[in-house]
């Protein structure tokens, strides 16, 4: 039913009822307080960084994709190392692919966009921080003037099937496509056979936010520059796979060849695990998973 067929049946939005003000005036709760989870330890995560030792680096391809594995307790960083350029980021239980990153929860409990100290989490039943952002070169950005900041949990990844939705065309080198061909290179399956696997990422490096009329998905140029990286620990068992995003900078375009594209550069690190001896790795939900159903007759 459109707008104006609405106003014809009185139905109209737009007409305030006599209480609006009151009812704008309720004043707003945080759903999910995350400040009553324990959280991760500093000042161990900066100690055992101090050790760290490269053991394993490669390069990620512009418009496209590549899987890595890190063992739990062991560090991995996502590097710039040619220009701006964003990075669309999964990850899964490295022995379990159901077990894998849930950015909706993830953004639930810390923010459009994550930090040092945040955790990226799995998906139920599992719910587990899967890694911890132990040091981000990019932390000084904060929020801009137009409420942008950096490595959002907003957005979903650039896909072929809504790039032909809008544009008409069919485009192979959205992130979508790129983390399923690295996924099924790893699988040694057919990218189609796999690709539900692929989920919702997280925007490493990329400038994003809400237009404050519209309140809708914004990007802008990343700040990113050759050097920056952002740093996670691994809490589990990990496979990850990162695709470097056609939308290079993603300052004006995605889902095409348009843009300038850089490759990227995942390193991955030992520390000195002695440094990690007190740390409390997760488990699964603890949670029964009856859902009320001992409860029914």
């Amino acid at each position: 039913m459109d707008c104006s067929h609405r106003d014809q049946l009185g139905m109209s939005p737009k007409i305030a009822p006599a209480d609006a003000a009151s009812r704008r005036a309720a004043k707003p709760t945080i759903v999910y307080p995350a400040g009553t989870m324990p959280g991760p330890d500093l000042a161990a995560l900066e100690q055992a960084r101090r050790t760290m030792v490269k053991t394993h680096e490669l390069t990620v391809p512009p418009r496209d994709a590549r899987t890595f594995r890190v063992a739990r307790g062991q560090f991995f960083r996502i590097v710039s190392i040619e220009g701006p350029q964003v990075g669309d980021l999964n990850l899964w239980n490295a022995e379990d692919l159901s077990e894998r990153f849930f950015s909706g929860k993830t953004r639930a409990l810390h923010g459009t966009h994550v930090g040092i100290g945040d955790r990226l989490w799995s998906n139920m039943p599992y719910l587990r921080p899967m890694a911890t952002i132990s040091h981000d070169t990019l932390g000084w950005y904060g929020f801009d003037e137009d409420g942008a900041g950096i490595h959002d949990v907003i957005g979903t990844r650039c896909d072929p099937y809504t790039n032909l939705l809008l544009n008409g065309t069919a485009y192979d080198f959205c992130c979508h496509s790129n983390l399923s061909r690295a996924l099924a290179a790893e699988l040694e399956m057919e990218p189609r056979a796999i690709e539900h696997h692929i989920h919702d990422v997280l925007n490493v490096f990329m400038c994003t936010g809400f237009t404050k009329d519209t309140h809708q998905y914004f990007m802008k140029a990343s700040p990113v520059r050759p050097g920056d990286f952002i740093e996670f620990l691994a809490e589990i068992d990990l496979l990850g796979a990162l695709s470097a995003c056609p939308g290079g900078d993603c300052s004006a375009t995605h889902s095409s060849d348009a843009a300038a594209c850089q490759a990227l550069k995942i390193e991955i690190f030992e520390p000195d695990r002695a440094t990690l001896k007190h740390w409390s790795w997760p488990s699964p939900s603890a949670y029964h998973r009856r859902h009320g159903g001992h409860a029914q007759s």
